[in-house]
């Protein structure tokens, strides 16, 4: 499908098409919102203390100080399904991006290696001494697994300019992706007992340990790199086309991968520095979005898949909470099952894979 489809263009203007019902594009948005919401009730109302809808609703109108239900919501409940709903919406966002930039449907912040360059970075800052914890350890925490994974992209994007075959280029970011773990595994090996432990609860990847500060701080971060990427929206559009036939149109080639590159490194490293490296969500959510809204048009991609990625990222967060326990399975390990599968079938579904 071509990217010249219609799309709205501005949101004010265009918010009865993206809804209307004879829409196909806009019933698939208004589904996915109904999802998160949905997700959102489910996520904050499971867990090792059950609380009803109508726990939920006497504590978000009416909460009291020392209540157990709001001291539940509020402390633990909200801020843990607001990280997942953030960080699968920036993942999955990034995916898109590192697709459409690769024009791979294979791309994606964790089979690139971003992630394990913003694990990298991160175990540096944790071998330094930084916590992970605290308003200034977080933007630091932050900007550090962000250079992390700028670094590991940036030589991805350096070998994409000499290399034209997409599996070889996958095959080159896992092979990043595999050095940079092993140096994590030497930092690892060296590391006192109480980092070490730090660190590993961190690699199994949570959405749970966030406080309201540091949930903030990545906020502010999707947000910024967000509006980057619509900046760059037509010429996400023509990178569809190609480098060649986007430069002809216009395009800033150098600028525009450059805007791009910067948009999907914070979006991986501040989800990273926060949740852990989580797996799977960037590189699954755009297909699976795409079954259900049939456009190329990243007008209608990008408010899709970050609907999408929160979606996912909440169902995950309820399948770790283990029924009737006070102990969470490790979030990746879910993610792992949920979205192998999908990089299964786009595998299997992809004609040009050289053996």
């Amino acid at each position: 499908m071509e990217p010249s489809q219609s799309a709205p263009k501005n949101p004010i203007s265009g918010l009865f098409i993206y809804f209307s019902p004879m829409n196909r594009k806009g019933r698939a948005i208004l589904i996915l919102a109904i999802l998160l919401v949905a997700g959102l009730l489910l996520d904050t109302s499971l867990g090792s203390v059950s609380l009803s809808l109508g726990d939920l609703w006497q504590a978000m109108v009416n909460p009291k100080p020392g209540d157990m239900a709001t001291e539940i919501l509020w402390h633990f409940r909200i801020p843990k399904a607001a990280t997942a709903a953030m960080a699968g919406s920036a993942l999955a966002l990034a995916g898109l991006v590192m697709q459409t930039l690769f024009r791979n449907p294979l791309a994606g912040p964790d089979v690139l290696g971003l992630t394990a360059g913003a694990g990298l970075a991160v175990a540096l800052a944790v071998m330094a001494g930084i916590s992970i914890g605290g308003i200034g350890q977080a933007w630091g925490l932050a900007a550090t697994a962000s250079i992390g994974s700028l670094g590991v992209f940036l030589l991805i994007v350096a070998f994409s300019r000499k290399m034209t075959d997409p599996v070889g280029l996958l095959i080159l970011g896992l092979m990043v992706a595999a050095i940079t773990s092993s140096v994590v595994s030497v930092l690892q090996f060296i590391s006192q007992a109480e980092q070490l432990q730090s660190f590993v609860i961190w690699t199994m990847g949570s959405v749970g340990n966030t406080n309201p500060r540091e949930l903030a701080v990545m906020m502010v971060i999707v947000l910024l790199a967000l509006l980057i990427i619509l900046s760059q929206l037509k010429a996400l559009n023509l990178w569809l086309l190609g480098e060649s036939y986007a430069g002809s149109l216009g395009v800033g080639v150098k600028s525009s991968r450059l805007w791009l590159v910067a948009a999907a490194s914070l979006l991986t490293g501040a989800v990273t520095a926060f949740c852990g490296p989580i797996a799977f969500v960037g590189i699954a959510v755009p297909h699976l979005v795409r079954l259900l809204l049939p456009s190329a048009h990243h007008g209608w991609l990008i408010p899709g898949v970050m609907l999408g990625g929160a979606v996912l990222l909440l169902l995950c967060d309820v399948l770790v909470q283990l029924p009737g326990g006070t102990q969470y399975l490790p979030l990746n390990a879910v993610t792992a099952l949920l979205g192998a599968p999908v990089v299964i079938m786009v595998v299997m579904k992809t004609k040009n894979v050289r053996w």
